[in-house]
Parts: C-alpha cells; structure tokens; sequence
C-alpha cells in the first residue's frame, strides 16, 4: 500500500467509466459539484455516455452517508472517502490564469484549492481531456489519465504475423498432408503462441500457412478461401477468412489501417456462412463530425444516420460488382435486405436486442469504450458470431486514444481464449493509391 493521495475526478472520467469509484484504491476521491451539474445535461439520451451518466447518479443516490459533503463518505472495505466540494473554492492562481468561469477552470480550482489545503497529501487531477491536462501542467497541478482500462503493450497492432523460419520440412509436409494439422507439440516455437494465432511455416524448401487450433492442440494449414466472390489477396487476408469461416470462433477482431479490407472481409465471410445464421447484421457507431448532433440533420431517425452507414453500404456494393447484374447471388443479396435477414444500421439500434444466431460485425470498433464493447458482446446468445473491426490509429471519439479504446482493450483480455481470435491486416489492398497516402502522408 502506498502514501494515501487525493483525486479530483473530472467527468469524462465517468461518462467513460460509471464505476470509476471503485478503482483508486484506498485514495480519497473528490467531486467537485460542477462535475455533477454536467452529469446532469448527459442523462437523456439512449448512447452509452447517457446511461453512465445515470447510472453514475443511481450509484451516488445509494450513498446515504451525510458526511459526503462534509467529512467524506465511506466507499466500503479497502477503499478511501468520496467528497462531494460544494460552491466556489479558493484558487487565485487559477483564476488569474483563465479568467473564463466554465466547468473545466472550476474542476483545476478544486484540484488546487486541494492541494494547498493538504500539502502532506498529493492531490491528482484525473481527466480524459487533453487540453484539460495541459492546462493543469502550466500551473503545476498534477494531473494524470484515467488509466484504469489502458493497454500497455501495443507491438502486435505495429506488426503483421508471426513467420517462423527453420522448421523442418517433414513438419510443413505433415501440414499439407494432413488435414487435421499437426500437434503443437511437435514445434519448437520459441514465442508463446495464443489461441487461434495464424503465422508463417517456413522450411528451407517450402512454406505454409498456418494457425494453432486450440480444440484440436494442431497447427493446421490455412487454405485460400473465396467468400461469396471475395478473394483474398495476400496471406493476411487468408488468415482474416480462416478465423471468420470457423464457427467454434464466436468472437474475432479484425485490426488494421485503412484499405486493408477489414469490413469487406468480414461481410463476404458472413454471407458465405449465411445458412449457419438466420441474420447477418452489419452495424457501426455514429461519431457526428465537428461535434455536432445527428439532430440537426433532416429526416427521420434512419434518414439521420444514413449517411453515416453509407461506407458499410459501399462494402456490400463491392461484392455485388464480383457477379453479374441477374446472377442468383444478387438476387439473394436484395432479397435478404427486403427481409431484414441482412440489416445494416446504426450500432445506437441494436442496444437493449439479445442477438441469436446472428453474424454480428461492428465496425469502426476503435470509437467505443471499454464498456461499451462489454455491452456489445454480452447482447450475443446461442449460435451468434461477433466480429468487431477497426483501425486504432483512426479515433474520432474525443476522449479514448490508442491505448484505451474498446477494440485493443477486447483483443487484450480476450486473446489466450479460445473462442477469440485476432488477424491484424497490414498491407492496403484497395489501390496503389490509398496504400501510398496511408503510408506517406
């Protein structure tokens, strides 16, 4: 156990997180009155940050001790106080730096007031935002980010897969002529290999694709599948379709930049496996550009979004091009759009459905939280497959970055399960010109 601290928690840490106070230990947490008068303009609205909002508020509502504005309330067994500061604070340095009263100059005046009040205790500032930290440093409030949830080790989003060089040439001819692999046990790999893991045999006269079966304990070959018209291109596109056409997988992210095929990928996989699904439901969440609400835009709720799943509508339109205008694969296609056996919509539709033998594939992953990728994967039921895809390089949501994003935080606690599997797609296949821009600029 450490030297006690204060933290003065800002709101995005909870819209993030509704159960954050929970994780500092046996620290004391202050919230600073504005915090919750901010709270209070989130809890309308059917996104993930409106129901941490209120289920923030329904969590402190259950904290009855009157000492929360005054002494501190207990947080229970092995953990510190919460300390509800009411009105303005002292703080002449921070008023003198930003003379604009606006909740972010309050929250640093709290942090301050904290820390000349108690100056045998450090007192911590955590915020989500940037700017916010920034502004802390330029005065000397300590600050941090809400780590809780963060993923260090980042090596295999910047790598392709593994290639194993030096392996014996009978093992890679086992592979090819025996359909149900070869048990790992026979290779003398020098990295842990996870789960479902797809790499590179080579020998010094042949090589082989390959990916570890945990139901079977055998590296297998991984075969050049077509999907519904769909080839793959390069070797880590065949991994993508290995782990996409198993169905003992449920559970598969597809990482990697833009150009890559993740989505068109994923999609061609589900239709190809369509009579082991009754739905293929192809979803993504809304993160409105310059900050500005759907609400604006005309039309009803499908007509808000609609631009917004166009890019999913693109990627059906490609595997559409691979046949012919009248050919049966179309036909199947449209029809399965006018039964809603094929439904592409906004991920805000899908909340609160139990999703039953459905190939669910979420796309743009990178944008959600931690939670709401838990809340995402607990709506799957029996015979359900989910596919989250996502370049974590590409976040459009103001406070989640590359370590603490939904996608990485899933790949991360999920990876030695065997029902989990990851394929990271380095090489642009969408032209010579997106894979130059995507490299260069």
């Amino acid at each position: 156990m450490g030297t006690k601290k204060n933290f003065v928690i800002d709101t995005n840490v909870i819209l993030h997180d509704y159960d954050c106070l929970k994780n500092f230990q046996e620290n004391d947490i202050y919230l600073p009155i504005v915090v919750l008068e901010e709270l209070d303009k989130f809890k309308k609205g059917n996104e993930q940050i409106n129901y941490n909002a209120r289920e923030f508020v329904r969590e402190l509502d259950l904290i009855t001790d009157d000492n929360l504005f005054s002494t501190g309330a207990s947080l229970g067994p092995g953990l510190g106080k919460l300390f509800v500061v009411t009105g303005d604070v002292e703080s002449p340095l921070v008023y003198k730096s930003f003379l604009e009263r606006k909740p972010d100059h309050q929250i640093l005046a709290v942090a301050d007031y904290l820390s000349h009040k108690n100056p045998k205790m450090k007192t911590i500032l955590v915020t989500k935002d940037v700017n916010l930290r920034m502004k802390a440093r330029s005065i000397g409030i300590a600050c941090e980010d809400y780590i809780n949830d963060k993923v260090v080790n980042l090596d295999i989003f910047e790598r392709s897969n593994e290639v194993f060089e030096g392996i014996a040439p009978e093992l890679i001819d086992g592979i090819y002529s025996n359909k149900d692999g070869i048990d790992i046990g026979e290779f003398e790999f020098k990295n842990s290999i996870f789960p479902n893991e797809c790499f590179v045999l080579k020998s010094d006269r042949s090589s082989a694709l390959a990916r570890y079966n945990p139901f079977t304990h055998s590296v297998c070959k991984v075969n050049k599948t077509k999907n519904y018209g769909i080839e793959p291109r390069n070797a880590e596109q065949s991994f993508a379709f290995e782990i996409l056409n198993d169905p003992n997988i449920k559970l598969v992210a597809l990482t990697g930049k833009a150009g890559t095929g993740k989505t068109l990928l994923a999609l061609a996989a589900a239709l190809h496996n369509l009579n082991d699904y009754k739905q293929i439901l192809l979803a993504r969440p809304i993160v409105a550009l310059s900050n500005k609400d759907i609400g604006f835009l005309p039309g009803d709720a499908k007509e808000k979004v609609s631009p917004y799943m166009q890019p999913l509508f693109d990627n059906l339109n490609v595997i559409k091009r691979q046949f012919s205008p009248n050919s049966s694969e179309i036909k199947r296609i449209e029809d399965m759009q006018k039964s809603e056996q094929l439904v592409i919509e906004a991920l805000a539709f899908i909340r609160g459905r139990s999703l039953s033998e459905t190939y669910c594939i979420i796309d743009e992953a990178q944008n959600l939280t931690p939670h709401e990728i838990k809340t995402i994967i607990t709506r799957a039921g029996e015979g359900t497959k989910m596919v989250f895809t996502g370049d974590i390089q590409q976040i459009d949501q103001p406070y989640l970055d590359s370590e603490s994003n939904g996608l990485v935080y899933m790949i991360d606690k999920m990876k030695q399960q065997k029902i989990f599997a990851h394929v990271n797609l380095i090489k642009g296949e969408r032209s010579e010109l997106s894979e130059l821009a995507s490299n260069l600029l």
